[in-house]
């Protein structure tokens, strides 16, 4: 008896009773699915982690990819395994887990792109098997059907425009076809967004937006973002993806003020004017800056104070002038914003 059919309890003298082969084989791949990405077939599905009998599979070696183009009145040809191969199909990827590049694998998550031979307008056909360490393979996993559209070029002219804690985006749409042919079917955008200059972009939205512009908000003021826009054409249910348009740089810029101090008071003095007032209500002021005006004059900057001082001594006065004062907040921008004055302190110098 083979080694492996013996379980625990030998000890004892018992032995199970022998397990059928196919009982044994490794479950088959499921959750397959695809998108038409530019010229390339993008496959994602997952890998077993259990064998048919439900016990533990741990010696996964090898996961493979097998198509078939057919056409749409062809019925449709059934996936078996025959001396370790789906009969009648191709296999268009041995990928092997110990060194699975080019494919992606993550968790039991597998991704392949395919692109070999690939004929625009004809569907293709993919079913996944996996084989253990010993030669067992699975069964196929159920039939996956892609429609190879014609991808859409990259979207054009991509510009953005940076706001308070927003971005404004505009493109045009892409002048074609990959294979030459004019824009048909319908075309949707996918936004994409990465953080710094070098950052992985990622979608921003769940779906395709309609439009050619868009408004990112709910940004970090300060902070740089890259963009970029792909194209998806649909016909009925099949879609496909354009590349990724040139990508463009914007940093959002805080330009809302701070709101004014509040409840301004001047008491002078022979030699001074004591100033106070009630802080800002708003959370990112930096600074107050203080003003003053001799006589009807223009209000003149004479200093300013940090967002924690309320206080402000003027000593360069004149006996027998008459001032007024007024005080304004500055927020921590990299370019500050100032809020409006407050109101205005009226004192003369004795």
């Amino acid at each position: 008896m083979v080694a492996g059919l013996i379980v625990a309890g030998v000890g004892c003298g018992k032995k199970a009773p022998p397990v059928a082969p196919e009982k044994r084989l490794p479950a088959a791949p499921t959750a397959m699915s695809a998108t038409v990405e530019a010229n390339a077939i993008v496959l994602d599905w997952s890998i077993p982690k259990t064998r048919v009998d439900g016990t533990p599979l741990r010696d996964l070696a090898v996961v493979r990819l097998h198509r078939r183009a057919e056409g749409e009145s062809e019925p449709a040809k059934s996936a078996m395994v025959s001396a370790r191969q789906v009969v009648g199909w191709d296999e268009v990827a041995a990928i092997k887990l110990d060194a699975p590049g080019p494919a992606v694998v993550a968790g039991n998550s597998i991704k392949w792109t395919d692109r070999q031979g690939l004929v625009v307008g004809r569907r293709y056909i993919y079913v996944a098997t996996v084989e253990d360490s010993t030669g067992r393979w699975s069964a196929p996993s159920e039939r996956l059907s892609v429609l190879y559209l014609a991808a859409p070029r990259p979207p054009q002219a991509l510009a953005v425009v940076a706001g308070d804690r927003e971005v404004r985006l505009t493109w045009e749409p892409p002048p074609g076809l990959i294979d030459g042919s004019p824009l048909r079917g319908e075309l949707t955008y996918v936004i994409l967004r990465g953080t710094g200059a070098e950052g992985p972009l990622a979608a921003v939205t769940g779906e395709p937006v309609r439009d050619t512009r868009y408004t990112d908000s709910g940004l970090d003021n300060e902070s740089l973002y890259r963009y970029a826009v792909r194209a998806v054409r649909r016909e009925g249910p099949a879609a496909a993806y354009s590349d990724a348009s040139a990508s463009a740089t914007a940093t959002p810029v805080d330009r809302t003020a701070p709101a004014p101090p509040t409840n301004l008071v001047a008491i002078p003095s022979a030699s001074a004017v004591r100033l106070a007032w009630n802080a800002s209500p708003s959370p990112d002021v930096a600074s107050y800056v203080v003003y003053r005006a001799t006589g009807d004059g223009a209000f003149v900057r004479i200093g300013t104070t940090t967002a924690i001082n309320l206080v402000f001594t003027d000593r360069e006065v004149t006996a027998g002038t008459r001032y007024r004062y007024a005080v304004t907040a500055l927020d921590a921008a990299r370019a500050p914003n100032e809020s409006a004055r407050s109101n205005v302190a009226a004192v003369s110098i004795p």
